[in-house]
């Protein structure tokens, strides 16, 4: 039997309170169906239809005894606002006979708390969500613009958005020569290997918007024709959102999900989306950033060359003057010889400052150009396998007389002359030569490379060693 409207009041109360104290919707509506089924006696089913759920679902508590064929049914609507949400039913109240204004009543009630409630989750959910977002932007911000960055600024964005989607992947697309996208990053648990090179081919109806800055929002990357990358099978729904700033399109930020996952929700796309606009602002702030360090860079290099030009080697130049009028002058005797030693360790230092100004002159972290930088890359990489530094010296104009094919010769010529010393035994000094003043009608640059290693016998044994490269300059 069923309890008297009286008697129900305080449970119904307790019903309606333990709702409100509830923030999980599914949580909210196991509780109407339970509570609707314990003050009435019967069976209750909630049935979710509107868009605001999963999908169509059914919350059910079945009532004590089974319901006879011929019971009637009482049937309320559950609205969330203005949106139809489900609806709230009762059937089968064995022994009790039919539904009365008063189980209507009742079942109204806990609809209208259930429809409160569920919208007050959501309520809570989006919050959720939007602070989630907001500190999901801030943070790659600071990773980007601060010194704790990773290297991989794409990368960052990419694994972030991820996360905060609850995304299969998170991907990266930048615009080809040829008008089409290639994914040039990829997060994903598994290996992303096999993504990287992607494209998607020029006319597709989603480049037109993604270029356009408009974001692309799709069903499932599996079936829809606009997709033409080779791994959209194993994707569903996915969000393509435009990384642009100032007008800019600096690429696309793809958040797929599995196949047969959760559809993307208003509320999603719409805070990726505003994410991805922060994303690409903080990516153009962080490259603008690190053209600000690479100029200071280059300024306090040029700081240096100069201060060494000035100051170094003028005075180096100034004490070997000094030292060689010395030496001629009369009486200098026994001290001759020592003074001439001198005055050439002084015009040899001043020869690698030199060395040292021109290469400061080089880009930092970017491949040398010129036959002189292409040499000073080269002794320095053999510094790891010497344990010392190469002393390196240019005769003439060595950049501007020798064509890129005979450039290409030497710089191989000296790669295995410095391969040869780092294998000989008790090499303590190595020193490279690049001579471009030779005479002749076309000219020749002439490359000389010694160290003090230890010869094999077959080579007639001692120490020192020096290999002689020359070609013609006219190639």
């Amino acid at each position: 039997m069923t309890a008297q409207p009286a008697s129900r009041l305080p449970r119904l109360l307790e019903a309606v309170l333990g709702l409100a104290a509830d923030a999980d919707p599914r949580t909210v509506l196991r509780h109407v169906v339970d509570a609707a089924a314990e003050l009435t006696g019967a069976r209750a089913t909630l049935v979710v239809t509107g868009p605001g759920g999963d999908g169509p679902a059914e919350f059910r508590a079945p009532a004590a005894e089974p319901a006879p064929r011929t019971a009637p049914s009482l049937r309320v609507p559950v609205r969330v606002g203005d949106e139809e949400f489900g609806e709230l039913r009762l059937s089968g109240r064995p022994g009790a006979g039919p539904f009365t204004a008063e189980d209507e009543q009742l079942l109204r009630v806990l609809a209208t708390q259930a429809g409160i409630s569920v919208g007050n989750a959501r309520l809570h959910e989006s919050a959720r969500q939007r602070e989630r977002w907001i500190e999901g932007a801030a943070a790659v911000t600071t990773a980007l613009l601060t010194e704790e960055g990773t290297d991989d600024a794409l990368t960052t964005v990419a694994e972030r958005a991820r996360l905060l989607a609850d995304a299969a992947a998170g991907v990266i697309l930048h615009p080809t020569a040829e008008g089409g996208m290639e994914i040039v990053t990829a997060s994903t648990p598994e290996d992303p290997d096999d993504m990287l090179g992607a494209t998607i081919a020029p006319g597709s109806p989603v480049l037109a918007q993604l270029l356009g800055g408009e974001p692309v929002f799709i069903d499932d990357s599996a079936t829809d024709p606009r997709m033409t990358t080779h791994v959209r099978h194993r994707f569903g729904p996915s969000m393509m959102l435009p990384l642009q700033a100032s007008g800019r399109l600096i690429g696309t930020l793809a958040l797929p999900r599995r196949r047969g996952g959760r559809p993307y929700t208003d509320l999603e796309r719409l805070l990726a989306t505003q994410f991805a606009s922060q994303a690409a602002l903080a990516l153009v702030l962080a490259d603008a950033r690190r053209g600000r360090e690479r100029l200071a860079v280059y300024e306090d290099r040029d700081r240096i060359a100069r201060d060494l030009h000035d100051l170094v080697v003028q005075r180096l130049f100034a004490t070997g003057m000094m030292l060689e009028s010395t030496r001629r002058r009369p009486g200098a005797g026994d001290i001759g010889d020592l003074l001439g030693r001198a005055v050439d360790e002084l015009r040899s230092t001043v020869q690698d400052v030199r060395t040292t100004i021109l290469a400061l002159q080089q880009p930092p972290a970017e491949p040398p150009t010129g036959l002189r930088g292409r040499v000073l890359r080269e002794t320095a990489s053999a510094a790891a396998l010497l344990g010392f530094p190469p002393s390196t010296h240019f005769l003439g104009a060595v950049d501007t007389r020798v064509p890129p094919a005979v450039a290409d010769r030497l710089v191989t010529a000296l790669r295995q002359a410095l391969a040869d010393a780092a294998r000989r035994p008790g090499a303590t000094r190595v020193e490279v030569t690049v001579d471009a003043t030779g005479g002749g009608p076309a000219g020749e640059v002439r490359l000389t490379v010694f160290d003090d290693g230890e010869r094999p016998a077959g080579e007639g044994g001692g120490r020192g060693t020096r290999s002689v490269w020359q070609h013609a300059i006219s190639g």
